[in-house]
């Protein structure tokens, strides 16, 4: 009996708090629901001494829901007690009491104050339909102090209106940082008065890659000219200071930089000529470290620093091939003269020059993690793309860092089922992916992590031609990066936050948001047992309205109601889709299987894939899946200068005498065929026979897709080793950089 009640008791208790939680996105650190509604009026009385700006902002967000009346302090609804001095690290605290008669804010700022708005406009969405918002106290401040989203508008252009949208879509969710990508290879998106080539030559180009890099297809049409004027600059600055939002330009340096070389060749270590990139990629012509470069960067730099108020500067540093520098007479002399190692050495001379200069001008430095080769400039900042490494270096020698890795934080990645999304760049980035991320890295220690200033996700754009895919690649997954920068997620009850995701379409709807529904979308996984491999489907919602076919048909016309895995005992299409009352309502996802005596099997890697490219771990390369070579996503495995060395056991001796494998190639993204593979047996997995090789013109003709006679074998243990390009040759893109091998599904029959 005692047991019964306690049970009852736990339950009513889950009952209450679901009923209680509100659906706030971040959520706060603290809040304490009370007895009693706060009814909103037809006509909000405000105190007048509120922050004018902040106000006339919630009274746009929350009209025409409300009117508005300004009043005395003893009658307003809505009153804000400005607190003294903020103390350090508290200028976005903020408290919003909502008592029955009264809403009051209380913050050491009026960026604070701005955020409790943000609070109470979500509150209002929530309730409008009954009025009634609960009694409430919170008390709340984020965990990170840059919490930021980039947008790159070099591959493609977005209006001065379309970056405001932005911005608002950041002020919503309480990031506090833009970082606005100008120039690259594509496109000079800045006017510099000193420089007007730069615009007018930089800011076009004859035409644009599109489809897949490999393609090498054009839409043969003229793109621009298009960049953003000073005073549009200006214009959107002061827009991003109305909503506490700092903005952080990017002017990339000494790669990335054709569009310059396009206006200005005499900046490059040859004579050119040069045109504004028409593909994607990493192009060898970067900027010469001579004097007069460094005199146009700091003339640019200049200009950029009057427009931008931010502390820093960022000065790109990524992906800076060096091979016209190994080439150049004059930086094989600066290297000696100034006794550098190598070139590494000279990017890390090319970014410590341009420090100097920056910290003249009383701001600082933050540039991509390749800034780190060749020794760190003294007080830079880094943004650790490649992976966390390059924040852990960097926390770990005093320097702020902010984290931005691919594997969670790059937003052109897919978010759902490539077959049933837009063209993206590659990678496999869904929400849950998102939300589970942890900026501070488990290496650092409580003193180290005080240096990582926050989490940024990322928006490049070459395959993002129109700002509705912008709007379909940010959402949701900026809501749970929002939550991850305030420090409020947790992973395990990632299901709480999906359903608080899903109240906020409501919002996105009525804003006209062009957000992507793969929330809803049937998720398939892959689970290897003794009898083979079943296929698990999922969703967001009820899984009874799964339904599936396993004959390739439509589930719209002939399907069956999912009750628990399926059972994959042969080489198949599976389709799902979920319905409600007989209804379509996600996509329909298809999954193809090609089953052999590999699939299911136990794997072991004696290397592991990049993080960026790991999804489903080792088991991918068995699990019956071939993966598509425009989709890097889901089905691939991607190992950035390593070799593939996998061992299979198939649990019992298997006879066997042909074996497959792909491997891809796509150079403009560093990623190139295997060298040569060679295949071994085992019946104890210690001693191991060679039984086939296969080499790099054996695999260049086949164009990576591999399938050889290996005769009549038999063995418990099957081993391969896939062996990576190694360096990439110069005159390719990331010349003197490690080379990426891509891996698939590894069969035998």
């Amino acid at each position: 009996m005692v047991r019964t009640v306690l049970t009852l008791f736990i339950l009513l208790s889950n009952v209450a708090f679901s009923q209680n939680k509100q659906n706030l996105i971040p959520y706060p650190h603290n809040i304490q629901i009370n007895e009693g509604k706060f009814t909103i009026p037809e006509v909000l009385k405000l105190n007048k001494d509120l922050p004018k700006n902040e106000t006339e902002y919630f009274k746009k967000r929350v009209s025409p829901m409300v009117k508005f009346q300004d009043s005395g302090k003893s009658e307003a609804q809505l009153v804000y007690v400005k607190l003294s001095k903020a103390p350090v690290g508290k200028e976005e605290f903020y408290s919003l009491d909502i008592s029955p008669n009264q809403i009051q804010i209380q913050s050491y700022t009026q960026q604070g104050y701005f955020l409790a708005l943000q609070t109470l406009i979500q509150l209002f969405e929530k309730h409008k339909a009954d009025r009634k918002i609960p009694v409430l106290k919170i008390e709340d401040q984020p965990k990170f102090a840059w919490r930021g989203m980039h947008l790159d508008v070099c591959r493609h252009f977005f209006t001065v209106e379309e970056v405001k949208q932005y911005i608002d879509y950041l002020a919503m969710y309480k990031l506090n940082t833009f970082h606005w990508h100008l120039t690259d290879d594509q496109g000079w998106r800045i006017e510099i008065k000193k420089y007007p080539k730069l615009t007018q030559i930089g800011s076009k180009r004859k035409e644009s890659m599109i489809g897949a890099y490999a393609d090498n297809t054009f839409d043969g049409k003229p793109y621009g000219p298009y960049f953003y004027t000073q005073d549009q600059i200006k214009d959107v600055v002061k827009y991003a200071q109305d909503r506490h939002i700092t903005i952080v330009p990017e002017i990339e340096m000494p790669g990335h930089a054709l569009a310059a070389l396009s206006a200005y060749p005499e900046l490059a270590c040859t004579k050119g000529p040069f045109e504004v990139a028409t593909k994607w990629g990493v192009f060898d012509d970067v900027f010469c470290p001579k004097d007069e470069t460094f005199t146009f960067l700091e003339n640019v730099l200049s200009e950029v620093i009057q427009l931008f108020p931010s502390q820093y500067i960022h000065i790109g540093g990524d992906e800076c091939p060096k091979t016209r520098w190994k080439e150049c007479a004059h930086c094989q002399e600066l290297i000696k003269k100034n006794n550098l190692k190598d070139e590494h050495g000279l990017q890390s001379y090319f970014i410590q020059r341009i420090e100097k200069y920056v910290n003249s001008k009383g701001r600082k430095i933050i540039g991509w993690d390749e800034i780190l080769e060749g020794g760190l400039a003294p007080n830079a900042a880094v943004m650790s793309w490649t992976g966390v490494n390059g924040g852990i270096e960097a926390a770990k020698s005093n320097h702020f860092a902010v984290m931005t890795p691919g594997a969670y934080c790059y937003f052109d990645h897919y978010q759902g089922d490539p077959q049933s999304e837009p063209n993206a760049f590659g990678g496999f980035t869904p929400l849950d992916k998102v939300y589970s991320y942890n900026p501070i890295p488990s290496e650092l220690t409580p003193e180290q992590a005080k240096y990582i200033m926050g989490v940024q996700a990322n928006l490049w754009t070459e395959y993002i031609d129109n700002f509705k895919q912008v709007q379909y690649m940010i959402f949701p997954r900026l809501m749970a990066l929002s939550e991850v920068g305030w420090g409020t997620s947790d992973p395990k009850n990632y299901k709480d936050f999906e359903n608080r995701v899903i109240s906020q379409f409501k919002v996105l709807d009525k804003m006209g948001v062009n957000y992507a529904k793969s929330i809803y979308n049937i998720s398939g996984k892959v689970v290897p047992g003794n009898k083979g491999i079943t296929y698990e489907l999922s969703t967001s919602q009820n899984s009874d309205g799964i339904r599936y076919t396993i004959d390739g048909t439509d589930p719209s016309i002939n399907s069956t109601t999912y009750q628990g895995a399926i059972s994959i005992p042969k080489s198949m299409t599976v389709k799902s889709a979920y319905f409600e009352n007989g209804q379509l309502k996600s996509s329909i996802s298809s999954q193809q299987f090609t089953i052999s005596k590999t699939t299911g099997k136990k794997i072991t890697l004696e290397n592991q894939p990049s993080e960026n490219y790991s999804f489903g771990g080792a088991a991918t390369l068995v699990d019956g899946i071939i993966g598509n070579s425009r989709q890097l996503g889901k089905t691939w495995l991607g190992f950035n200068g390593k070799d593939v060395v996998a061992t299979i056991d198939f649990g019992q001796k298997t006879t066997f005498s042909q074996v497959y494998f792909n491997t891809l190639e796509n150079k403009g993204s560093w990623i190139h065929l295997a060298k040569s593979a060679k295949i071994f047996i085992s019946d104890d997995n210690k001693n191991f026979k060679l039984i086939k090789e296969v080499g790099k013109e054996e695999i260049q003709n086949a164009k990576g897709k591999i399938q050889l006679n290996a005769g009549q074998q038999s063995s418990r243990y099957f081993k391969i080793m896939i062996e990576n390009a190694g360096i990439i040759p110069a005159g390719n893109p990331g010349a003197d950089s490690k080379a990426w091998l891509f891996v698939d599904e590894i069969g035998v029959n």
